[in-house]
């Protein structure tokens, strides 16, 4: 075999047999116009160069065949393959020396970057006979929603039998709306309008990819195709469904998942030359997961579905997992290559889940701190909140704060303690999520915080670069909070993946304020510690790896465990974790801050709130007073007038997270209208007059505002005054009096001379000191 010339996009092979052929070639020339033109030197009798011409694309690599061989016996067979630019492949072949022959053929076909080997094929070659390919069977490509095929015909075979091959790799499709076309989208032709004509004479070649579309069945049209398709459906249905394709995501994923994510770029001035409406590498969107981008805007970490477009995630696995071989028990009884982890080198996490923590108002922070500043002692609570896309970030996600719920809890001077999880746990997850936007917890925030020993208005700055930013405990906590309370995702092969649980700690700045710091724990640290690998130690920067153990009951095996580190040279060393290493390595730190214009979904903060026995003790017996001083049992609906303000002052008033959660458990409304009060408390329009309609129609409504009634002060009427002369002095003043009292009292508000006099209400004395009862009768003047 004589390799005369390959290129890139064909391979041209000579095989010699048979008899001594005498100056028998053939050549390509160059035209004068610039395309490729095939010259038969024995066409016509025509000189060489000069005979029967045929023009190809000049897309065909620049390579010059010439073939002069002597041969004995036999014939030359010559096979080539053209690739041109729109078109499929061409098969030339020539017989000459006049005589019949048979010769098997070994054909290879480059079809986009592949070669493929065809099957041996006998040519009957006449002398002067040119290209003889109308004989051998064609290649045609079909693409559909089902998938690619490829099926060999005859130039000769009639558009049935495609019909019918489309029909057997598309079982649900009407024959009758079958189309075919040359492009993915446009041009398509029905194949019922093509009945009687052969592939030759539609043009189609070998090699031709055809792009087929159709309509499905109706069922009332093919009965017998449904029913020969039901035990397949009845089948599919009761096979158990694959963990990704039961997730039910948040909406953020979903948004995520149905936007291109990619960062928008203006037209550069210098470089792009293009017109308004084309674009270049200089102006084209990038991938959201672009380096340059993040380190020109200072983003350390790509967010979670930029990684995943990056990368499809793995889920992570415990290091006691059984063997999948099954070769052997599982460990400790034995262990193998095949189950036995791999050393592990711990590294920053490229990726976090969340971008950022955003605190819906600055008052939600400050009622928390309130239980410090009163008694000193630490706090932790759940935040409640839901997740939104992050701009700053290119397909960010952040965590939005519009309450903290405290747990039980019992806190102390430098730490506190609590359980996980609290008994009342799944009621709150049930009452947030029916909120107008459903809510649900996000994380968890707790202080650190000691005043500074020299100044006592200021705090101590006890985490920095220097010492820890998470304890080694905290971080393990975290690691536990985050592998409870796994990501749905359908980029998972078991339909979860990581956690978008955020830890918020508030501690001392450098300048002896308070700050919120927030972080996440990497996906190794919580693979470590779901393969209960690492522990706390008494330092709280040095995170210490556990000893293998081979007792039955805590089995546990622990591969080599590694970090990286620049020295003191500045060379990147390797170093052994064992028996610890630094905290630093699990952490993936989460920027925070506030909105310059708040609008949270709850309006007030000011009731009390729930598990801090002594400092704030929540009753039934309050909340129908507070709901007695609003006058709510007043409150009609819009459709009955009423005072706007009065109305206002009573929505802002329910629209407190802790009231909320806490008549849950009163028994005094019911879970149904609860829910209605939770959408009407945080409904975006609470400040509308029909804001509060649904609310006040609800059974649990009438019956707050009836014991609301009954505990509210009234004034007492002349028929109620007693007839003793010991009786109050203000029983007898009338009620004109209190008005003429409460109109002078405005009308001196403005007045500097009569600023500090106030007036007895019981005695209508002047008084000018700045005492809390009236100089004359005594009484209390408020």
């Amino acid at each position: 075999m004589i390799w005369l010339a390959v290129s890139s996009s064909f391979t041209y092979t000579s095989r010699v047999l048979g008899e001594r052929v005498d100056q028998e070639y053939k050549s390509y020339t160059r035209s004068g116009c610039g395309n490729w033109e095939w010259s038969d030197p024995w066409a016509n009798d025509a000189e060489e160069g000069t005979g029967g011409k045929d023009c190809w694309s000049a897309d065909i690599v620049d390579t010059v065949v010439r073939s002069k061989k002597h041969v004995k016996q036999g014939s030359v067979e010559i096979e080539r393959g053209i690739q041109r630019g729109s078109e499929t492949d061409r098969w030339l072949l020539e017989a000459v020396n006049g005589s019949q022959r048979r010769a098997g053929v070994a054909r290879t076909e480059d079809d986009g970057g592949g070669k493929r080997a065809g099957r041996g094929g006998a040519i009957r070659a006449g002398e002067g006979q040119g290209a003889a390919a109308g004989g051998r069977s064609m290649l045609i490509r079909i693409r559909s929603k089902d998938g690619n095929f490829r099926f060999e015909f005859q130039p000769t075979s009639d558009i049935s039998e495609l019909l019918a091959k489309v029909v057997e790799t598309s079982p649900n499709a009407d024959p009758s709306t079958i189309t075919i076309s040359n492009q993915p989208r446009g041009n398509e032709v029905l194949v019922s309008t093509l009945t009687g004509r052969n592939l030759q004479s539609l043009g189609f070649k070998h090699g031709d990819l055809l792009f087929v579309g159709y309509k499905e069945n109706a069922a009332s049209e093919a009965p017998a195709a449904t029913a020969s398709t039901s035990t397949s459906e009845a089948n599919a249905q009761d096979a158990p469904k694959r963990p990704w394709e039961t997730v039910e995501e948040d909406g953020v994923d979903r948004y995520w998942r149905s936007q291109e994510g990619k960062i928008p770029r203006g037209r550069d001035s210098r470089f792009c030359k293009h017109g308004a409406n084309a674009m270049c590498d200089y102006c084209m969107p990038l991938e959201p997961y672009d380096i340059a981008y993040h380190t020109e805007h200072n983003i350390k970490h790509l967010s979670y579905h930029a990684y995943i477009r990056k990368l499809t995630p793995k889920a992570s696995s415990s290091a006691s997992d059984p063997c999948p071989t099954g070769g052997h028990p599982p460990w400790p009884a034995g262990i193998c290559t095949a189950c036995q982890p791999s050393a592990i080198t711990l590294q920053s996490q490229p990726f976090r889940m969340v971008d950022h923590l955003e605190i819906a108002s600055p008052e939600i922070v400050d009622r928390f701190l309130q239980a410090w500043r009163v008694t000193g002692v630490q706090r932790f609570g759940w935040l409640i909140g839901h997740y939104e896309p992050y701009s700053d970030v290119p397909m960010g996600i952040k965590a939005v704060v519009e309450a903290i719920h405290e747990p039980p809890q019992e806190g102390e001077i430098d730490g506190l303690t609590l359980g996980v999880p609290w008994e009342d746990e799944p009621r709150i997850r049930a009452l947030a999520a029916q909120a107008a936007t459903p809510l649900q917890i996000v994380g968890y925030i707790f202080t650190d915080l000691e005043p500074s020993e020299e100044d006592r208005s200021k705090l101590k700055y006890k985490r920095h670069p220097q010492s820890f930013f998470l304890s080694s405990l905290e971080a393990i906590f975290a690691a536990h909070v985050q592998n409870a309370n796994p990501l749905p995702s359908r980029s998972s092969f078991t339909g979860k993946f990581g956690s978008r649980m955020v830890t918020a700690v508030l501690t001392g700045t450098e300048e002896g304020g308070i700050d919120v710091s927030a972080y996440q724990v990497s996906e190794q640290a919580c693979a470590m510690v779901d393969a209960d690998m690492i522990e706390a130690s008494v330092d709280p920067g040095i995170v210490r790896v556990k000893e293998e153990d081979r007792e039955e009951g805590s089995a546990r095996y622990v591969p080599d465990v590694f970090f990286r580190y620049k020295n003191e040279y500045g060379l990147d060393v390797q170093k052994n974790a064992k028996p610890c290493f630094p905290v630093e390595y699990l952490l993936v730190n989460v920027s925070h801050g506030f909105p310059q214009n708040p609008s949270p979904l709850f309006r007030s903060v000011k009731y009390k709130i729930e598990n801090r026995p002594g400092l704030e003790d929540q009753s039934a017996e309050d909340v129908l007073r507070q709901l007695a001083q609003a006058e709510a049992y007043d409150v009609p609906e819009s459709t009955h007038g009423g005072d706007l303000q009065k109305r206002q002052a009573l929505a802002r008033f329910l629209s407190d997270w802790h009231l909320i959660a806490f008549l849950g458990t009163t028994g005094l409304i019911n879970e149904n209208d609860l829910r209605v009060l939770i959408r009407t408390a945080t409904a975006p329009d609470l400040e509308s007059p029909t804001a509060l309609d649904e609310l006040l129609r609800t059974e649990g409504w009438l019956t707050l505002t009836t014991f609301a009634r009954e505990v509210a002060p009234k004034r007492p009427s002349i028929s109620e005054l007693p007839s003793s002369s010991h009786a109050p002095m203000d029983t007898d003043i009338p009620a004109d009096v209190f008005d003429q009292i409460a109109r002078q009292e405005e009308a001196a508000g403005g007045s500097s001379s009569s600023a500090n006099v106030r007036i007895c209400p019981h005695c209508t004395f002047e008084n000018a000191h700045g005492g809390s009862d009236c100089e004359v009768c005594g009484l209390p003047l408020a």
